[in-house]
C-alpha cells in the first residue's frame, strides 16, 4: 500500500467532531455527563539522576481525571467513576518515578518511534538497512530500549473551548536508536467535557523513515490493583487477526478469529478467552496479539471496540483513524512489581488495547505501510471514550 494511503489526515475539526458525536453521544445516551474542566496543573513528581525535574501535570474535565508525566509521555494515572459516582484510577502505574526508571513494562508509556516488534531489530528502506536495538529476544520492541517512554518531553498545557489538554513535543534526532531522520512528533493529550480521553499523534522527517506510535496504557476497570480482569467484557470489531511466530513476530497470515480464543466479536470475558488451550495463546502465555481492525485506516475516528466491567458499571469505548488493535493480556506481570495503590500485579491483572499498524510492518510489504518520506506528516487519532451502565 503506498504511503500516501496508509497515512491518516485529521483535522482539528474532525477531531473535536468524533468527541461531539462518537464518543460524546456514549454518555448522552449512558446518562453520564461531566462538568467544564478546569486548567492543567503541574507538580514536580521527581529527578532523574542527572537532577533533571520531570513533572506531573493533572488534567480534568467530564468527570475523568488524567495524571501524565514529562518522562516519557507517561499516563500515571488515569480516574472514571463507576456507577454509584466513586472514583477510581483504572490504570496501572507506580507512584514514584525511580519504579518508572527502572522496573516499568512500559506503563502508561508514550511508544515510539516504532510501537510492538521488528524482527531482528532490522529493516531495509531505500535500500539502506538499518540496526536498531534488540531488547526483545532477536526483536527491537516499542523503539528498543531507550524509546519514547523512556525520553523527556517539552510539555503545554492549554484549555480550546471547553477542552482541556497537553501538548507533548521533542525532535528525535537522527539515527537515534537506529532510526534515520530528524522526526518532530507532537502529541496531544485532549480532555472533552464529556470526559473523552483523545490522543493526536504527529510527526515529520527530513529523511525517509518508519514511524508507529501508540500508548501503552494497562487498565483494569475495577481499579488499579483490584484484582484480575477476568469480570471484564470485550467486544472488538475485528474479524482477523495476524498470528506470530515463537518471538511474537507476525508470520504474515491474517487469520480468521472465528473458533479461536481471539474471538470477541461479540462480548466475551477477556481473562476467561487468553486461558483457552490453543497454539497462539501458549507461544504468548495468554493474548498478546495485533487485530485487524474490520474499518480499516479511516480518515477520522471510528468505533474499534466496546470493554464493559459490569461490577462496577464502567465502559470504555475506542474509536480510532488506526487499522489495528494489540490486545495484550497482562501475561508477563508476575507479582514483582507495586503499584501505586501499594498491591502487587500479577498476570491477568490488566489488558492493554493499543492502537497502531502492524508489528514489523517495515519488514511485511502486504501490511499497509508505515514509511513515512519528507514533506508528508504523519497523523493519527485514537480516543477512549468513558461511561457507566
Amino acid at each position: 500500500m503506498p504511503s500516501t494511503t496508509r497515512r491518516t489526515v485529521l483535522t482539528a475539526a474532525a477531531a473535536a467532531g468524533i468527541t461531539a458525536t462518537a464518543a460524546g453521544s456514549a454518555h448522552a445516551s449512558e446518562g453520564r455527563h461531566g462538568t467544564p474542566g478546569h486548567a492543567p496543573t503541574k507538580e514536580v513528581f521527581g529527578l532523574l539522576a542527572d537532577g533533571t525535574a520531570v513533572h506531573r501535570w493533572t488534567l480534568s474535565n467530564g468527570g475523568t481525571t488524567l495524571k501524565a508525566l514529562s518522562y516519557g509521555g507517561i499516563i500515571q494515572s488515569l480516574e472514571t467513576a463507576d456507577r454509584r459516582g466513586r472514583a477510581t484510577g483504572i490504570a496501572l502505574g507506580f507512584d514514584n518515578l525511580d519504579d518508572y526508571v527502572a522496573k516499568s513494562p512500559y506503563f502508561g508509556g508514550l511508544i515510539g518511534r516504532y510501537g510492538n516488534r521488528i524482527a531482528d531489530g532490522r529493516f531495509t528502506l531505500d535500500g539502506a538497512t538499518h540496526q536498531l536495538p534488540l531488547n526483545d529476544g532477536p526483536n527491537s520492541l516499542h523503539g528498543g530500549d531507550r524509546g519514547f517512554d523512556k525520553r523527556m518531553w517539552d510539555v503545554a498545557p492549554f484549555t480550546r473551548g471547553a477542552d482541556t489538554g497537553l501538548v507533548l513535543t521533542r525532535i528525535s534526532p537522527d539515527g537515534e536508536a537506529g532510526y534515520p531522520g530528524n522526526l518532530a512528533v507532537r502529541v496531544t493529550y485532549t480532555l472533552t467535557p464529556r470526559g473523552a480521553w483523545r490522543i493526536d499523534y504527529e510527526a515529520t522527517t527530513d529523511r525517509a523513515t518508519v514511524v508507529n506510535l501508540t500508548s501503552h496504557t494497562y487498565f483494569n476497570l475495577a481499579g488499579e490493583g483490584n484484582g484480575t480482569i477476568d469480570g471484564h467484557l470485550l467486544e472488538l470489531a475485528a474479524t482477523r487477526y495476524t498470528p506470530v511466530d515463537a518471538t511474537l513476530i507476525p508470520t504474515g497470515e491474517l487469520a480468521p478469529v472465528a473458533r479461536t480464543p481471539f474471538d470477541f466479536r461479540r462480548a466475551r470475558s477477556i481473562g476467561e478467552q487468553d486461558r483457552i488451550p490453543h497454539e497462539q495463546t501458549v507461544i504468548a502465555q495468554g493474548i498478546d496479539h495485533n487485530y485487524v481492525l474490520d474499518k480499516g485506516i479511516t480518515p477520522r475516528p471510528e468505533y474499534a471496540l466496546s470493554v464493559t466491567h459490569p461490577e462496577s458499571g464502567r465502559v470504555m469505548k475506542m474509536y480510532t483513524t488506526e487499522p489495528g488493535m494489540q490486545l495484550y493480556t497482562g501475561n508477563f506481570l508476575d507479582g514483582t512489581l507495586t503499584g501505586s495503590s501499594g498491591r502487587l500485579y500479577r498476570q491477568g491483572d490488566a489488558f492493554c488495547l493499543e492502537a497502531q499498524h502492524f508489528p514489523d510492518a517495515p519488514n511485511q510489504p502486504a501490511f499497509p505501510s508505515t514509511v513515512l518520506r519528507p514533506g508528508r506528516t504523519y497523523r493519527t487519532t485514537t480516543v477512549h471514550a468513558f461511561s457507566t451502565r
